[in-house]
Formats: structure tokens, C-alpha cells, sequence
């Protein structure tokens, strides 16, 4: 090989190319290697990462579970356009015994991210629109049967609109990082971040919080561990989406585009009013996965809304060791919760009478 050859015979940069050219070769692999999710051997079992069509869009959705006949369960990712497809093996794996677990990279998301997506199909009236698409293909394809619709950060936006409009699609809506509204949970981040820099004696922080708020404000969070709570950077997600078969360096490179095209173009064309005020009531089983330390979406703003919201029934399940992404931080107590969740009076009967 010439790459090879020109390092030995270069001993001074030996080392250093010997690492430059692992990983070019590394990237070479990950560019070219195609997506695939592994099998699950069971009669009844489902894995299937495929393409689909939704309102002439093709899109990506991640199906996995060891018994198709078991509840889907559909997880909304946040952003908007930052997917979750590549937590998956990490997150949901060992749901698949429970459910048919779904993941869906929308269309400015992951794989699903189209560089020719029109700015003016960036809005949350075709988000809704395609959610109903998908979960119709899916009631055509498992059976009409109830879905537990699961949202983080920015997709529990999307699955509060969604259950409000679709209450009988659903057996149970569960939040974690339930947004509520934007201005107040921005002026709560803020305060905490003011509030840690002070107490940890980061001025630097205070200095580009007063300067640009907007640009600093996530840096700071992770820095305060209110993003994850034991890391500070989104470095652990990054690692972890590196392991995701599920994904290509492609798809990888494709993962930032998404938040940057969606904070341009993103239009609230249907409600004007924050979600905790355009939204008082549902419908469906609310449960709150609440992160302790997560001033992201802020857990103090989440609880207030979910205790004030009417719905058949509610439950907040606190996550000690967890900020904004608890079925990432927690994933054990994640599974055993949507268990309970499953197993709850008032979501068992609503499953027994679909």
C-alpha cells in the first residue's frame, strides 16, 4: 500500500500518519457501508429499517420488536430535526420484548434530511400531517390497534397536538422534556445559568450569556450538567450514534443539518398560543418522565403544566439521575417505567377496549 509505504519511510511522521491514515480508512468504511439494523430471531419477531412515503415525502422509520403482535410504541424525537434513530440501540432495545418499537427520523431529520426540502414545507401543520400518515400506515399494517406515543424535547410539541387531535390512536401519551413554552422556559434557563455561574465563579459565562444569549445558552447548560447530567457536551451522544449500525457517516453528517434548517424555517402555523396555554385537556392517559436536573425544558414548568392539564389520568415519574434526555441517562429505569406505564389501571383498560 502506498499510504504505507510513505510512512515507514518517513519515521519522523510516522505515528501521526499511521492515525490519518486509520482514520480516512475508517470514514472510507463508514461512508461506504450500508445501513442495516440486526435481526431478531423470533417467530413473531420484526426488524426493519426501511423507507417510506409520507405526503410525497420518503422518509426513514427504524421497526423492532421480538413479537409484532405486542402495542406499538412510536417515539417522537426532539429538536426540531434532531433525531433519535441512533439512540436506539442503546435506549429501546430491551422494550422490544414489550412493544413493536418505532423510531422515525422526520423529514428534516437524520436520515430522513432532504438538502432539497423546500423552507416552505418546514412547519408544524406537515410535521402533524406526516405523523398521521405514518401512524395510519402503521394501524393498516400492525392492526388498528392503540399506539403509545412517546415525546422528547421538542417531539413532545408535536405529541401533545398530535394526542389533542387523535386522542383514540393512542393508549397513553408520555413527555420527557415536555416543552410548554418557550419564552419562560428560556428566562428559567437563563436564571439557572446565571445562578451556577455565580456560585462556581465562571464569569465567562455570565459575559456571553449578557452578549448572545441564544448562541450560548445550550454550551452553558451542558456545561452545568442540565443537558446530560454527567457530561458536558453532547460528546457521550455522538459516541453513542458512532455504535448505531442503523446509521452511515452519511446519515451522521447529515445529523446537524436538521436544527440548523429547522431554527431558520420552522412555522407555528397552528396554535399561536404556547402549548401550556393552547392546550389544557387531553384526552388519553399523560404521564411525565421528568429529568431532575433539566433546565432545558425546565422539569419545574413540565410538572406544573401536566398537574394542571385535565386527562383521565396523570403521573409524574421522577428521574433522579437524569437532566434533559432520562431515557438516555436512565435507560434501565426508562424500560421499567414504560412497563409500569403499560401495566397502569386506567392505561390497561383503555388497551382492553380496542
Amino acid at each position: 500500500m502506498v499510504c504505507g509505504r510513505r510512512i515507514l519511510q518517513r519515521s519522523v511522521w510516522k505515528w501521526p500518519a499511521v492515525v490519518l491514515c486509520a482514520l480516512l480508512i475508517l470514514a472510507a468504511a463508514l461512508w461506504f457501508r450500508p445501513a442495516w439494523t440486526p435481526p431478531i430471531v423470533a417467530p413473531r419477531g420484526i426488524a426493519s429499517l426501511e423507507q417510506v412515503e409520507l405526503n410525497g415525502s420518503r422518509q426513514w422509520i427504524l421497526i423492532r420488536g421480538e413479537d409484532r403482535e405486542k402495542p406499538l410504541l412510536l417515539l417522537l424525537h426532539g429538536g426540531p430535526g434532531m433525531p433519535a434513530m441512533y439512540l436506539a440501540h442503546a435506549t429501546t432495545r430491551d422494550l422490544e420484548q414489550d412493544f413493536v418499537v418505532v423510531h422515525w427520523d422526520r423529514r428534516d431529520a437524520g436520515k430522513s434530511f432532504d438538502p432539497n426540502m423546500l423552507a416552505t414545507d418546514e412547519r408544524v401543520s406537515q410535521q402533524l400531517a406526516d405523523a398521521e400518515a405514518l401512524i395510519g400506515l402503521l394501524r393498516q399494517r400492525f392492526g388498528a390497534r392503540r399506539t403509545f406515543l412517546v415525546g422528547h424535547s421538542w417531539g413532545t410539541y408535536l405529541g401533545v397536538l398530535l394526542a389533542q387531535r387523535r386522542p383514540e390512536w393512542f393508549a397513553a401519551y408520555i413527555g420527557m422534556g415536555q416543552e410548554t413554552d418557550i419564552a419562560e422556559e428560556r428566562r428559567i434557563a437563563d436564571r439557572f445559568i446565571r445562578q451556577e455561574a455565580q456560585r462556581r465563579g465562571r464569569s465567562e459565562a455570565l459575559t456571553q450569556m449578557q452578549a448572545q444569549p441564544n448562541v450560548y445558552r445550550e454550551k452553558w447548560l451542558f456545561e452545568f450538567g442540565a443537558e446530560l447530567h454527567h457530561a458536558t457536551s453532547f460528546m457521550p451522544l455522538l459516541m453513542t450514534g458512532l455504535a448505531a449500525s442503523e446509521y452511515t457517516l452519511r446519515d451522521a453528517l447529515n445529523v446537524p443539518k436538521g436544527p440548523q434548517f429547522a431554527a431558520r424555517h420552522m412555522q407555528y402555523d397552528v396554535i399561536a398560543a404556547p402549548l401550556s396555554t393552547a392546550v389544557r385537556s387531553l384526552d388519553v392517559p399523560v404521564f411525565l418522565f421528568a429529568g431532575r436536573y433539566d433546565y432545558v425544558t425546565p422539569t419545574e414548568l413540565g410538572v406544573a403544566y401536566v398537574q394542571a392539564l385535565q386527562a383521565p389520568c396523570k403521573h409524574i415519574v421522577w428521574f433522579e439521575d437524569s437532566a434533559h434526555f432520562p431515557f438516555y441517562e436512565e435507560p434501565a429505569h426508562f424500560v421499567q417505567a414504560m412497563r409500569q406505564v403499560r401495566d397502569t389501571p386506567c392505561v390497561a383498560a383503555r388497551l382492553a377496549r380496542q
